[in-house]
């Protein structure tokens, strides 16, 4: 009991140290609980070892990440993407499962099985990397984002069939069409009556719980659903993760799916941390030393071979070569359900341990390579990361459009419902202001109540420019996300040394620091939110109104320097 508690102990304690750094450095935090299995795990330092317990949480992580998937599966959205997920999608696929089992097969001795196993693992790319870093730099919506979105979104949709296929690759006996078609049989039946009984059942389910009016039964209700349909699948011969993939989807054609997604992310998030850790400590340091020239040769191949078959594809669609670069650097790389069938591949045998140390290295090496290699590629594209030169010039364009008749107006770079606020008592004002956002639906609402919102992100110098910085009166900048307000305020302050700038942080830790870099003044919510809350708790217990006042206007004029005379108490 004793020794369990302190590797739980020792597996906390290098989880926030290890998320904190890649966190830090701005890496998805998955690439840290890798590191941690890696280094702590019996092939290291061996002071964490692998338990049935250990491994069957870790399990439900995967379990978790599909139920998420199938709550962002949209019948809209493949629809609308059909062309570049169906296309793109399938060839890259197709093509990169083929060229690895040729590699496999003939450079490194294994059997057919091995190379469909291993091909099909390293076809995928890592969603959690991708999708954040073109994020993050604006590029979801310019050509290379949408169509590394839509091979992306093939990926996922191929995880279901892929678990279907590496079991009946592993079934004994040389009749694989036969064992092929029961597995397709099984799974058609089991999945069809799951998805028919859950259109009639799943709605009511959640509108029973919600009449509860507690977010506890919700939540409940949300785990015996994923719980369920997952001892379903797994008792029909087929995966645990098949079944919480049907009922994400299931879940995601009701009015409960973003609340669902909410309650869901931080099981999820922890059991997906634990598994990586588990994956890091599969990985024999030792054999992958003694074996470096291997390793070296799978690396390349991964990373070359992957981006080989993507600038293919999209040289052939007559793709900018600027844009098929970019796409090609975003997909060479292994991914999160590449590590799930790679392992998933080594328990059934389908693959020697030699093949399976190697290429899970070469997987997890690539990973850790994509942040610096996508960087590297939107560089030498000529453009930062910011999407192809037309998309660039087109989003700039409808900036300065929206933007040419203003003067001594707001920039507010954020448009969410802090935005929203600040826009509502301009326009209470008559004082003139343009939004900047990356959300398309938002920007889309606004619009169409004749709201100045336009597609951009203010930490780039060529969009503030656009929407007429050198005219502005103020900027406002309302992202959670302390990192990005300090890149706002470094452009704003190289351009207008003199310009007010009003930042919005969630709390105090990033005051001092948004400060130097230029905030003219900085509010921290929860500052704002404790004193509400504190005045009205001294009503509520008897304090005269005028007395709670004057103990938040004292409060606000210690804290805000350049308010201090407005909120100064009275010497009434």
């Amino acid at each position: 009991m004793h020794s369990n508690l302190l590797s739980i102990l020792l597996l906390l304690s290098a989880a926030v140290v290890a998320v904190a750094v890649a966190r830090r450095f701005r890496l998805p935090s998955m690439l840290a609980y890798l590191a941690i299995g890696i280094t702590l795990g019996p092939h290291g330092l061996a002071l964490l070892t692998e338990t049935a317990g250990v491994e069957g949480f870790a399990e439900f992580g995967i379990v978790f990440l599909m139920f998420s998937i199938g709550l962002e599966f949209s019948l809209k959205r493949l629809q609308a993407m059909r062309a570049l997920v169906f296309g793109f999608g399938l060839s890259q696929m197709a093509l990169t499962a083929l060229g690895t089992g040729l590699v496999t097969a003939l450079a490194y001795g294994q059997d057919w099985k091995s190379g469909v196993a291993v091909g099909l693992a390293v076809a995928m790319s890592s969603t959690a990397i991708v999708a954040r870093m073109l994020s993050e730099r604006l590029d979801l919506h310019s050509r290379s984002g949408r169509q590394t979105m839509g091979v992306l979104l093939f990926q996922d949709l191929a995880v279901a069939p892929c678990l279907i296929l590496l079991p009946a690759l592993a079934a004994p006996g040389d009749d694989l069409l036969h064992a092929l078609a029961v597995a397709a049989a099984q799974t058609v039946a089991v999945l069809a009556l799951l998805i028919w009984l859950g259109q009639k059942l799943m709605g009511r389910i959640f509108d029973t719980a919600a009449k509860s009016r507690s977010n506890e039964v919700l939540v409940l209700t949300t785990l015996w659903i994923v719980v369920g349909l997952a001892f379903l699948t797994a008792q029909s011969g087929l995966s645990l993760a098949l079944g919480a993939f049907v009922g994400g989807m299931l879940i995601s054609e009701t009015a409960y799916r973003h609340h669902v997604e909410a309650d869901i992310r931080p099981f999820r998030d922890i059991l997906l941390g634990l598994f990586f850790v588990t994956i890091g400590m599969m990985l024999d340091i030792h054999y992958v030393m003694a074996n470096a020239h291997k390793l070296v040769l799978a690396v390349f191949l991964l990373i070359g071979g992957k981006a080989a078959v993507m600038l293919l594809i999209t040289r052939v669609a007559k793709t900018p070569l600027a844009a098929s670069l970019r796409t090609a650097a975003q997909l060479a790389q292994g991914g999160e359900f590449g590590l799930v069938l790679i392992e998933l591949a080594h328990q059934l045998q389908l693959i020697s341990v030699s093949a399976f140390q190697i290429t899970l290295s070469a997987m997890l090496l690539s990973m850790f390579i994509a942040p610096f290699l996508i960087d590297r590629a939107a560089r030498l594209s000529g453009d930062l990361g910011r999407g192809d030169w037309a998309h660039k010039a087109a989003a700039i364009h409808n900036i300065a459009v929206h933007s040419l008749d203003l003067g001594q107006h707001v920039v507010i770079s954020g448009y969410g419902r802090t935005g929203q606020r600040i826009a509502e008592f301009l326009a209470i004002e008559n004082i003139p202001f343009i939004a900047l956002d990356v959300d398309p639906q938002r920007i889309a609402d606004a619009r169409a109540q004749g709201i100045n919102v336009v597609f951009g992100n203010a930490d780039r110098p060529e969009v503030l420019q656009a929407a007429g910085i050198s005219r502005a009166r103020a900027v406002v900048v309302t992202y959670p996300d302390a990192h990005s307000a300090e890149r706002v305020l470094r452009i704003v302050r190289s351009t207008r040394p003199d310009i007010p700038v009003v930042v919005r942080t969630t709390d105090d830790k990033d005051v001092a620091r948004l400060k130097s870099a230029g905030a003219t003044e900085v509010i921290p919510e929860v500052l704002e939110s404790s004193l509400l809350i504190a005045a009205e708790t001294l009503v509520q217990a008897g304090i005269p109104m005028q007395r709670a006042i004057r103990h938040v206007r004292a409060a606000r004029a210690e804290r805000y320097a350049s308010l201090r005379d407005f909120y100064a108490p009275s010497k009434k």
